[in-house]
């Protein structure tokens, strides 16, 4: 005699459904991507592979920002990223810099930045020429 699990008269246990973003092992909504991107007729027909990378990448970027504004509100001291943070982690990074060069962050503000000329000389060299102009 054969179980009814087994064989054709009994029924198998229904599988739980798997997200595409946990099949690709991401946070980010793969399936909503996807849909996006179909709605959009950037192309005629999407790839399944397409919205996988592409939220991947997305994935990566927000990851990195997020990091490095993280490490800007530890530097001030507050415990919470704002706007500011953000702009000063992207800014101080190369890479990200050159890819949000003409991005504005609003209530960021701007990168502290003094030019040389405009800083004082040093002591030293005002001590130096104070003696020189005092052996005439």
């Amino acid at each position: 005699m054969v179980p009814a699990t087994q064989g054709g008269g009994g029924r198998a246990a229904k599988k739980k459904p798997v997200s595409k973003s946990e099949r690709a092992g991401l946070q980010f909504p793969v399936g909503r991507l996807a849909r996006y991107l179909k709605k959009g007729r950037y192309a005629r027909r999407v790839g399944t592979g397409a919205p996988v990378y592409l939220v991947a990448v997305l994935e990566y970027l927000a990851a990195e920002i997020l990091e490095l504004s993280g490490n800007a509100a530890k530097d001030n001291k507050k415990s919470r990223i704002n706007p500011r943070h953000i702009l000063l982690a992207v800014k101080n990074d190369d890479e990200l810099n050159k890819l949000l060069a003409n991005v504005t962050i609003a209530y960021g503000g701007v990168v502290p930045n003094i030019h040389q000329v405009l800083l004082p000389k040093k002591t030293a060299e005002k001590g130096k020429a104070y003696k020189e102009s005092s052996e005439i």
